[in-house]
């Protein structure tokens, strides 16, 4: 018989935290911290293995209700019908947390209309269409969290220029939907990860590894559960206050150089 963890608080209890591209890193993360929090899950991703597992393994751990469904956010329609499920299953989207994304990275004239679409596609559209498909809902029932996933990128960053564009898109999008929701009690919040560890990062060769850990002044990279920490208390009551932000989580990067 499985052991159950003990949620660690119950600060998400009767609330339903939607999260895409949640079937392994940061993602994954999330969910488990939102798990441990007494929330129910609705997880998609493209990784249809990947992502029952998670599933299943969430779903024994803490004992909450946790769906797993496959889900193009590219798509509108597969967005829309995901959201709509969730609506008639006597439940309602009340955090969103819009974590997927991906990269193609290559100087500017490298990069491809394919590159360039797929990049935009997942991260800025597919922001857009999961922020539209729950909107309306939260407006109804006059609570809301929407949690997107920029970047330290955002501010521009060599070979990057796709990836760039559509990190500073979802901070303009993130301005724009805290605006229209203020008064409708829906917050929306964007967090830019720095360094932290995942499989992308583990990929690099040490020397460009060791390159970029030098310039975070804390010199080391984050841990997944510092990402986690940053979209529980944004999705939170504490946070009711909070709106239009970005969140930097990225050990001091984002400040700058220093002569010393």
């Amino acid at each position: 018989m499985k052991t159950q963890k003990t949620p660690v608080t119950g600060r998400f209890d009767g609330r339903t935290v939607a999260i895409t591209g949640s079937a392994q890193g940061l993602g994954l993360a999330m969910a488990d911290r939102f798990a441990a929090e007494g929330a129910s899950l609705a997880l998609v991703d493209v990784n249809e293995t990947a992502l029952q597992k998670a599933a299943d393994e969430l779903r024994d751990a803490y004992g909450i209700p946790v769906s797993g469904t496959v889900v193009d956010v590219t798509d509108s329609s597969q967005v829309n019908a995901w959201i709509a499920g969730i609506e008639e299953s006597d439940s309602a989207v009340d955090v969103l947390v819009n974590n997927a994304g991906i990269i193609r990275d290559n100087r500017i004239e490298r990069i491809t209309d394919a590159d360039w679409d797929a990049v935009i596609d997942v991260s800025l559209k597919g922001a857009f269409y999961c922020s539209r498909a729950v909107f309306a809902g939260m407006r109804a029932r006059g609570y809301g969290r929407i949690v997107s996933f920029s970047s330290m990128s955002w501010r521009g960053n060599f070979g990057q220029s796709n990836y760039v564009a559509a990190k500073a898109g979802i901070v303009g999008l993130t301005r724009t939907l805290a605006l229209e929701g203020a008064r409708e009690g829906i917050t929306a919040n964007a967090i830019a990860p720095g360094l932290i560890e995942t499989p992308m990062l583990a990929s690099m060769n040490d020397a460009a590894r060791d390159l970029l850990i030098g310039k975070v002044p804390m010199k080391h990279t984050g841990d997944p559960s510092d990402i986690a920490e940053a979209a529980a208390f944004l999705a939170s009551e504490a946070a009711a206050f909070i709106t239009g932000v970005v969140l930097d989580v990225d050990g001091g990067i984002s400040i700058g150089s220093s002569i010393r």
